[in-house]
């Protein structure tokens, strides 16, 4: 696939600050002797891509392309590159980059590299024409091949399932397991339907924007909803569990009321998830550590993801025990990136996917 004259300028949204964003015509990147071109079909907005638009982000320089929930398609190899991949070949690339040397990344725990730098933030993103894989991604083999029954459209859904199996890995989810989970959100539902998967018998979803909840829960199946504005979350959990708590616990949103409150739900040897980070300026909480004793409670945290988990997210959705379909709610073009953003942060849409170019 050999770009033309013509494509040598490529179409990007170009974040410039706070609240600034622009698409405009950039200079389409050299691909060096150890690097991978690709060209962009799709890229999914995250909520960190929101908190970057509205607050800026410290890995994030601008003028730069942000966006890492990426599909494309190969069209260039660095000559020095060894690979099996193919000019042509469809896939979707691992965001965490490690340095590849550290105690962590020895184990594969890119992710947690205390010198982690990531696709979107550190190198250019997936909201432009063509991006580039960089040389230590590339050393990472820091991609996964997209099945034929895998659409472009539908890869743009890996990155943030494998981030909610990353979080699972640690929570030994199996039959009859009661699992609360505090959000609503795209990775709230992606939460309850790995669960599901997993054998939970009961599913229950608490979140205060109980419009949105409701509205999405209808595209999924056997979900219990509370709505904490009008319900006593804990008193409620309690009754359907017979009072005796819930297996395991997520909180899929940055909200300290729910990360205390998963300690009042919590059953004796269950397990807690703090999957979603707290304001970096309002970030403690107080809890009773009895609990944690006592009742020998597990609590883990999760960010991020690595190669392993975005290959079983790949698994997942060929196997059609994750269906995309019901997590994307609207697919926009890149000229409209901003009005994306806008509606992932009222939360009138569940999954928004930019369509980058065919």
């Amino acid at each position: 696939m050999k770009i033309t004259k013509k494509e040598e300028i490529l179409r990007a949204a170009i974040f410039h600050g706070p609240e600034k964003i622009s698409v405009e015509n950039w200079k389409l990147p050299v691909c060096a002797d150890d690097e991978i071109l690709i060209k962009v079909n799709y890229c999914a907005i995250c909520g960190t891509d929101v908190r970057t638009f509205f607050h800026g982000h410290k890995k994030v320089i601008p003028p730069a392309i942000i966006g890492h929930e990426i599909t494309g398609e190969i069209v260039e190899i660095g000559k020095e590159v060894k690979t099996n991949l193919k000019v042509g070949d469809r896939i979707t690339p691992v965001t965490s980059i490690g340095c590849g040397v550290c105690r962590l990344c020895q184990k594969g725990l890119y992710n947690l590299c205390p010198d982690t730098k990531a696709l979107g933030y550190y190198w250019a993103g997936g909201f432009a024409e063509y991006m580039i894989i960089p040389g230590p991604a590339v050393k990472q083999n820091a991609w996964v091949l997209l099945p034929e029954n895998v659409s472009l459209l539908e890869g743009a859904l890996i990155e943030p399932l494998s981030c909610v199996i990353n979080a699972q890995n640690y929570l030994n989810i199996q039959d009859g397991d009661t699992v609360v989970i505090y959000g609503g959100g795209p990775i709230g539902f992606m939460h309850a339907v790995m669960a599901q998967t997993s054998g939970a018998e009961k599913l229950i979803m608490v979140d205060p924007a109980f419009d949105r909840l409701e509205k999405f829960a209808r595209n999924f199946d056997n979900i219990i909803l509370i709505n904490p504005n009008t319900e006593n979350t804990v008193a409620k959990i309690k009754d359907i569990t017979r009072n005796f708590g819930a297996d395991v616990v997520i909180t899929a949103c940055p909200a300290k009321q729910a990360q205390i409150e998963a300690f009042s739900i919590a059953a004796p040897h269950s397990r807690i998830s703090f999957f979603g980070g707290l304001p970096k300026d309002d970030s403690m909480i107080t809890i009773d550590s009895n609990l944690i004793h006592y009742l020998e409670i597990s609590v883990f945290g999760a960010f991020a993801s690595n190669r392993k988990d975005y290959q079983k997210a790949v698994d997942l959705i060929s196997s059609r025990k994750i269906d995309p379909s019901k997590f994307i709610t609207e697919v926009i073009s890149l000229e409209e990136i901003e009005k994306g953003i806008r509606l992932v942060k009222n939360g009138s849409v569940l999954k928004v996917v930019v369509k980058i170019q065919e």
